[in-house]
């Protein structure tokens, strides 16, 4: 379950990824969760009802060109909005993930999904953004700033390259065009190579914070990446660690993650196993709501202040 709010309606519509069914357990590797996306409406930023199924135009088509045969949709996830200040378009991003056949040895298929429209009662889906070609996979959008060149260095989760990948890492994805198709770049984050507990196993960009809200400076930017501990085996089982909220740094310019966090920056008190920060809003000078799904269960609205994130931060990069 994650959220992302509508700015054009003044934050008070959104999407949330509803769970409709669960095979497994959340703490332990195998589970699967099967989705929906679902429109949200709230007068307040700390509270939402969940309405109707997000309607979205070609939807079942485009499913079905990127579903083979014996391969199993399992609904959309991890939804991202993003409005295009020139053309006053609505994008929105999303996961779309595909099993494969029943006995098949290839990986689940990984793609980030696109639709467009006025708004949200208007969606027609695109094909794919970025689409998983067994090397790559794209999920958890990180909208970046346009740099002096033109383009953007976005930043998604994706898969480790290994042949025996245990890992997901952070990776750049390269566009002119929001709405067209990215280039896969650089991985700049391996939590096996980095060494960080905490982040040990998987990891994924979250939201950057606007320069309104905190300013390191040219062509730099912080945010919140997610971040779970290395898995553990158990018997013939892997557990997964903890998963948790930290900070990190990031060079838009040159697509370069300068610092990440020693220690996480929020662990939800409720959270079994996952804590996972999905949208910021900015509510003032200084302050802005961090949301987060726990556990895949519900939605937390953490208030958080720009001083204490910046005391956080080492001052040799700020």
């Amino acid at each position: 379950m994650a959220i992302t709010l509508d700015p054009t309606s003044g934050n008070k519509r959104g999407i949330v990824r509803c769970i409709t069914s669960r095979e497994g357990n959340v703490e332990i590797a195998g589970y699967v969760d099967r989705s929906e996306l679902h429109l949200i409406t709230g007068d307040t930023l700390e509270s939402f009802k969940i309405g109707g199924r997000l309607k979205i135009k070609n939807e079942e088509e485009i499913i079905k060109k990127l579903t083979p045969s014996g391969c199993d949709f399992i609904g959309l996830e991890d939804p991202d909005i993003w409005v295009d200040e020139k053309s006053s378009l609505l994008h929105v991003y999303f996961t779309i993930p595909i099993k494969p056949a029943e006995g098949s040895k290839e990986k689940i298929k990984i793609h980030l999904g696109h639709a467009v429209g006025k708004d949200l009662d208007s969606l027609e889906m695109t094909m794919p953004v970025l689409q998983d070609n067994a090397i790559n996979s794209a999920k958890e959008l990180s909208v970046a700033p346009v740099n002096r060149k033109g383009f953007r260095y976005n930043l998604i989760e994706s898969r480790d390259r290994a042949p025996q990948a245990k890992y997901s890492v952070v990776e750049v994805a390269i566009t002119t065009d929001m709405g067209g198709v990215w280039k896969y770049g650089d991985v700049v984050f391996h939590p096996g190579e980095k060494k960080i507990p905490w982040i040990g196993g998987h990891a994924s960009p979250g939201p950057l914070f606007p320069k309104s809200f905190i300013d390191i400076g040219e062509g730099k930017t912080v945010g919140v990446i997610n971040g779970r501990e290395a898995n553990k085996k158990l018997g013939d089982k892997i557990l997964y660690g903890m998963f948790s909220v930290g900070l990190f740094i990031y060079d838009y310019e040159k697509g370069k993650i300068d610092w990440v966090s020693p220690e996480p920056f929020i662990q939800d008190s409720s959270a079994k196993t996952i804590t996972f920060a999905s949208q910021f809003i900015e509510t003032g000078k200084g302050e802005g709501i961090l949301y987060a799904h726990v556990d895949d269960s519900f939605v937390r609205a953490y208030t958080i202040n720009s001083d204490d994130i910046k005391s956080s931060l080492p001052k040799s990069l700020v």
